[in-house]
């Protein structure tokens, strides 16, 4: 036996220890070992050995890298999710009542019937920027002690951004569902899918089309990406979206989606969440404390709306984070040790056009 053929011996041998070394689909398993033996023919000729090895050690990374059978254990406290969402939104009182109806449901299962699979409503959430879509999203999964996956949207103009790229392509890859799962090492995240009306009008049709077959609790049990051409199951996982609006959203992907409707908020919930939830965080995030800045409360108004109606809070945010980099500098150079910003001085601290 020469070195050659001991070499290509090795080499199949270290894949096979790989896929030994972790718990994987007992079928999948079975169409490895075709690619072992595929291997072991092309062995005769090395350059041809070796350009097949590249391409079949890529996709068992992949395959090895998926968490098949490994999840997140849920929290199921309700006072726990209540007070997480209490701490991450302010009011929206009917849309945190319906998370807490399913922690609800998903507990009273899994106590019950634990071995019943339960297929948590996609919730769809719709309102303008800045509303708290994503951040909900974000509270779900935290409420619940589940991994996240973002997926965004926006300008999408290609299906096989989700569902990967066949592996005869040269830029063959997994689409971001598979990623996204490897990457948070569970098969049971929530996944959002970020601004699902703004994909590119050439790919909208098909991009719904594979929308339908995430969402619907009848398909995604075996959702195959072209990558994989394996089935894997995404039914353990939670789905979110989030839209400005339906008008784009295709009838058959709605028909799967129970939608939420994010409220504006008005000014004085603004002046709540711009006094209780923004501005401690960004006196936190720039190493300021309360003492370093104070603001008279006769112009919350002004800050709430500098420049008009918002029906978000991003823009609000933006400002009271850009006040506090201001008041950072003044203290920073010595000019002051406390900044209060009243009637006097407030327009130097917002933006003005």
């Amino acid at each position: 036996m020469d070195s050659t053929a001991l070499t290509t011996k090795e080499a199949i041998k270290k894949l096979a220890d790989k896929v030994s070394a972790v718990r994987i689909p007992e079928n999948l398993g079975f169409k490895l070992q075709e690619l072992f033996a595929q291997l072991e023919i092309n062995s005769q000729n090395e350059e041809t050995f070796w350009q097949n090895y590249q391409t079949i050690s890529k996709y068992i990374d992949w395959v090895t890298a998926i968490p098949w059978f490994t999840e997140t254990k849920d929290i199921l406290d309700l006072s726990d999710a209540k007070e997480k969402l209490d701490q991450e939104h302010y009011g929206l009182d009917s849309i945190k009542e319906r998370i807490l109806e399913y922690v609800s449901v998903l507990s009273l299962q899994k106590n019950r019937n634990p071995t019943d699979s339960v297929h948590a409503p996609v919730l769809l959430f719709v309102g303008l920027v800045g509303t708290g879509k994503t951040t909900m999203a974000n509270s779900i999964a935290k409420v619940l002690g589940r991994e996240l996956i973002r997926i965004p949207f926006g300008g999408l103009g290609d299906a096989n951004y989700l569902r990967g790229h066949s592996r005869i392509r040269p830029d063959a890859e997994p689409g971001q569902l598979i990623k996204g799962l490897v990457n948070c090492k569970s098969r049971n995240p929530v996944i959002l899918l970020d601004e699902i009306d703004r994909v590119a009008d050439n790919a909208l049709n098909t991009i719904m089309g594979v929308l339908v077959e995430i969402l619907d609790p009848e398909q995604n049990n075996h959702f195959v990406d072209y990558y994989l051409d394996y089935p894997i199951d995404l039914s353990q996982a939670i789905f979110c979206a989030t839209c400005n609006n339906t008008s784009r959203i295709a009838t058959a992907v709605l028909d799967r989606l129970e939608v939420i409707q994010m409220p504006s908020y008005t000014d004085d919930e603004k002046v709540t969440i711009a006094r209780n939830y923004l501005l401690p965080k960004a006196l936190n995030n720039t190493g300021l404390t309360s003492q370093d800045l104070k603001i008279a409360d006769d112009i919350w108004a002004q800050i709430v709306r500098p420049l008009g109606f918002d029906a978000g809070v991003r823009t609000l945010q933006r400002n009271i984070e850009a006040m506090c980099r201001k008041v950072a500098k003044i203290i920073l150079e010595g000019q002051s040790k406390q900044v209060i910003v009243d009637n006097s001085n407030v327009k130097t601290f917002l933006p003005q056009w």
